[in-house]
């Protein structure tokens, strides 16, 4: 679990990317692709999503993929016994952003608030 600080400091990393992934997220949601929207942050090869951000345009080696749910559970990222679980700790996709952050070999699920 991220602490405060380093919560702080991807939300100020992630600032300039918002409005991608605001648009990301409308189109996945207006298009019925999916009702859970994930975006991949990772510095390293990531075999799921579509490239939204590529590393070299972005937070120092960081890159940003759109997936969803559907594809995390698909490719057993979530395994399927779990899916229901993950449905009812997901937040808005409206309200916020989901993010699956992937670094140094862990990964970890986490919610920031999506501005308007």
């Amino acid at each position: 679990m991220l602490k405060e600080d380093q919560l702080n400091q991807l939300k100020k990393a992630l600032d300039p990317y918002l409005p991608v992934l605001g648009k990301a997220t409308d189109a996945i949601l207006d298009q019925e692709v999916s009702d859970y929207p994930i975006f991949i942050l990772t510095n390293e090869i990531a075999n799921i999503g579509i490239p939204l951000v590529d590393e070299l345009k972005t937070m120092e080696d960081w890159s940003i993929n759109a997936s969803s749910l559907e594809e995390f559970s698909t490719k057993q990222v979530i395994q399927s016994g779990r899916v229901e679980d993950f449905r009812s700790i997901y937040k808005d996709a409206k309200d916020n952003f989901c993010l699956f952050i992937m670094e140094k070999g862990e990964a970890q699920f986490v919610f920031i608030p999506r501005s308007n």
